[in-house]
């Protein structure tokens, strides 16, 4: 059984919090959700998907674990009840809050945006999965809003990173019209058909009120390196038609 590969990452300034981006890489899946399946929404084996589970949970060492049964829409839930890794999340939603220490909040994608968040003191995070109908709905807009308003928090001292996600180069959009509309033209090309979904989800992160500086990025592209994460669109075009998920997590340390 290897170890599953994963792309760290640490908010300078605040220690306390913990964020992880995991890879395909490692796990013990079968093709067509080799290897590191974090799903059991995508028709993996469910053994094969538990001990995936439970060595990132004993790998980043957490006391808890919270998930949804993400459903592209722009509902945060606060402070939810955790579930065991071992066990399929019966919570719709799309975001995610917690200020309780050890609290892994478990963001699931194969070319959606996973966001992490977490307020200058360490004391609280979130996480939001933004697909493209979560920008149309402007979710990183409205989940910052609504973790503040949450916690008392000032947007100007949250900080966010966006994870491997469906690049510009990458995300082709031939219904523009009526996937987006006239209002998204600004992020649309026209002659490639494609969309800009980073930027658009950083001037809509800034339109929250979260400084420029406070802003990070991963920009690593699923469909085109697709050897390292899953891609839902790169599978949709091949013969498997399927594929696993990876995740993003974000922790405050116990």
């Amino acid at each position: 059984m290897a170890s599953i590969a994963f792309f760290p990452f640490e908010f300078l300034g605040i220690p306390s919090v913990q964020c992880a981006f995991t890879s395909r890489r490692g796990g013990v899946s079968e093709p067509p959700h080799d290897s590191a399946n974090l799903s059991f929404e995508v028709g993996d084996d469910d053994h094969a998907v538990r001990q995936n589970r439970r060595m990132l949970f004993k790998r980043f060492e957490l006391t808890a674990w919270c998930e949804c049964r993400q459903v592209h829409g722009d509902t945060l839930h606060v402070e939810p009840s955790p579930i065991a890794p071992e066990d399929m999340a019966t919570l719709e939603g799309d975001g995610l809050a917690t200020a309780l220490p050890g609290t892994g909040l478990v963001i699931k994608t194969a070319d959606c945006q996973p966001i992490l968040m977490a307020h200058r003191s360490g004391r609280y995070v979130a996480g939001l999965h933004v697909g493209w109908r979560g920008n149309k709905l402007n979710f990183p807009k409205t989940g910052v809003r609504r973790f503040c308003e949450t916690y008392g928090l000032d947007p100007k001292d949250i900080f966010a990173v966006r994870g491997p996600s469906l690049s510009p180069a990458s995300a082709e959009f031939i219904n523009f019209e009526t996937d987006f509309g006239p209002a998204f033209a600004p992020y649309f090309d026209p002659d490639s058909k494609h969309m800009d979904l980073w930027r658009l989800t950083r001037d809509q992160l800034m339109d929250a009120g979260l400084p420029s500086e406070h802003i990070h990025s991963m920009d690593l592209c699923t469909m085109g390196r697709d050897d390292t994460f899953f891609s839902h669109r790169k599978a949709c075009a091949s013969p498997a038609g399927t594929t696993g998920r990876q995740a993003g997590f974000i922790w405050i340390k116990p």
